[in-house]
């Protein structure tokens, strides 16, 4: 969907505070809008979606348990070379050669 507003303009928004047990998602990034809409439809008790602006954004609420932040160690350069050559090996076999 062409919104006319540039990626820089397309933010994801993620707001709580420590009163509430309801956290407000705003986002326009697609993957994030199907996985939200795919969970508000399963789990409807836990997350439903509150507004679509027809813009592209899309607003959700989800119980602040349900919803979680991961954080990462980067990778060491070793790793990181060791990924890239399994992900070429990986990709020859897929590709038949």
């Amino acid at each position: 969907m062409k919104t006319g507003l540039s990626k820089k303009q397309k933010a994801t928004n993620i707001y709580f505070n420590e009163d509430s047990s309801i956290i407000e998602v705003c986002t326009y990034n697609t993957n994030l809008k199907n996985r939200l809409t795919k969970y508000a439809g399963q789990y409807s008790g836990e997350c439903r979606l509150i507004d679509d602006d027809e813009n592209g954004c899309l607003t959700f609420e989800i119980n602040k348990g349900r919803f979680g932040f991961k954080l990462t160690a980067p990778y060491s350069q070793e790793r990181r070379k060791a990924a890239g050559q399994l992900a070429k090996k990986e990709n020859l076999k897929r590709n038949g050669s």
